[in-house]
């Protein structure tokens, strides 16, 4: 942890406020704040996932041409995030359930963005893992708990 920038730190754990915020206000908040609560935490959900896309993407583009270059599979990696979060829009569109299989989808695929986290060890920081663990976790976690009180 004394590696990782402590900006990185700091502001990777302020990331968690926004879903929290959500979170409190769906469960315990006045009944009108429950429908713009879920709502703001699918969006706050979808583009942290596209972000983590973006992360990778990044990694991979900025990774040496030669001697430890990006795998192929992270490039596709790094797209996906997007499209699973333009997925969970769907349902909203065509009046079907929306937004709670959406938020627990989106939670579960934060946790699951772990995976790639962790096989990133030829491009990301030597830190990467001390923070994308917590972060993924609890961000996950917080989207699961908000997408069960729809």
């Amino acid at each position: 942890m004394k590696q990782m920038p402590p900006a990185a730190r700091f502001l990777g754990y302020a990331g968690l406020l926004p879903q929290l915020a959500c979170l409190a206000a769906a469960w315990f908040g006045p009944p009108e704040w429950r429908w713009s609560a879920l709502a703001i935490g699918w969006a706050y959900a979808a583009l942290i996932l596209s972000f983590l896309g973006g992360m990778w993407w990044g990694l991979a583009a900025g990774s040496p041409d030669s001697g430890r270059r990006a795998p192929n599979w992270l490039w596709v990696a790094s797209i996906a995030p997007s499209l699973l979060a333009l997925g969970t829009y769907i349902p909203w569109v065509f009046g079907a359930q929306w937004p709670g299989p959406s938020l627990i989808a989106l939670g579960a695929a934060i946790i699951l963005s772990l995976l790639v986290d962790m096989r990133l060890v030829t491009v990301r920081p030597v830190w990467w893992l001390s923070l994308r663990l917590p972060l993924s976790l609890g961000l996950g976690a917080a989207t699961i708990l908000l997408g069960m009180a729809a």
